[in-house]
This record gives C-alpha cells, structure tokens and sequence, in this order.
C-alpha cells in the first residue's frame, strides 16, 4: 500500500473511532486543522503537498455528509488561522467572510484545496467548532468551544504527523448544589 492510501485508511479508521466515542450533533461545525508537511515527515510550513489535501479532502466529506455536520478548514497563520467554510454555514451560524483566498503557501495545501473543492467557498477569521480533527499539531484549539474534551483513538499519528481529535461539552457551573443530569 502506497504512502496516501495508508494515509487515507488511517484518517478513516481515526473518523470512525471518534464517530464511536462522541454523539456528533447535526448541523454543526467540525474543524480540521492539517499540516501536509507533517504527514509527510517535514516540519509544519516546509513541504505542503496538494495531493496530500487531495486524497484526506473525500473522506473528512464523506464524515461530514453521514452526520450532517459543516466542515472548517483552518487556514495556516499567514492568514491567521482563518477558516475555509461552506457560505451557508456562514450564513447559519452569522459568520463575515473576509478577503482572502487560502494558498499552500499562505493558508495551507488543506485548506487551499477545500477552497477549490467546496461548492460554494468563503473563509471567515474564527468559528465556534463542536468536535475537530488536530493533524500535524496545527492547534485547532482556538476554534473549539469550551470545554474541549480530548477523545483516544488507536490511530496516533496520520503519516508522519501527530493527530488529536477532540468534541466538546457544555462547561459545568454551579458548584457543588448543582445538578447536570
């Protein structure tokens, strides 16, 4: 098995995994923070690689078509981390879209090539994700709502790169009267 096809069976076991452990709610958004650069065993920012966009963009869609869910790719920090997004997700959840237009080279081969790929694209600075996909340690955590709750799956690493997955919950607030169930 060549290096993308072990790439792309391991995302799929990963999203499998996690679809297993967390109650994904439709109508939601979910983030995917990617460094193609770590999947292929170079350090973030270095070695982008379309293709390797190319081949983890139809699973992460095939995910988020069978729950229902709004993808986000998050760009790189030369575009600050901004978010690619479907306009109607944009509209649903009230989100500006700013001016730009992810690159591999300024925004990410993942992101760029979701741009590319989405039916109707806009990329907005920040969003307020249930559950997201961490791939190369790309810090995704400014996109989660509070309280991000980190899931264990057997599938560690995506090629070369660590990956985390992680949903979220409501925060508990209360003290110790309160009551949560």
């Amino acid at each position: 098995m060549d290096v993308l096809h072990r790439c792309k069976a391991q995302l799929e076991q990963l999203l499998a995994e996690m679809a297993e452990q967390t109650n994904l709610e439709p109508g939601t958004l979910f983030v995917v923070g990617c460094s193609t650069s770590e999947i292929a065993g170079s350090r973030i920012g270095t070695a982008g690689a379309i293709e390797i966009g190319e081949m983890l963009f139809e699973p992460l869609t095939e995910f988020a078509k069978k729950h229902q869910l709004f993808l986000a790719f998050q760009g790189c920090e030369h575009i600050n981390r901004a978010l690619t997004i479907e306009r109607k997700a944009a509209e649903k959840f009230k989100l500006d879209p700013v001016s730009v237009i992810p690159v591999a080279h300024a925004g990410g081969s993942m992101s760029a090539y979701a741009y590319r790929h989405m039916e109707d694209p806009v990329v907005v600075e920040e969003i307020r994700a249930s559950a997201g996909i961490d791939i190369g340690q790309t810090l995704i955590g400014m996109h989660l709502k509070p309280v991000a709750v980190p899931l264990r799956t057997s599938i560690g690493k995506i090629g070369d790169a660590i990956v985390t997955v992680a949903t979220t919950r409501p925060k508990l607030i209360g003290g110790t009267r309160a009551i949560y169930e």
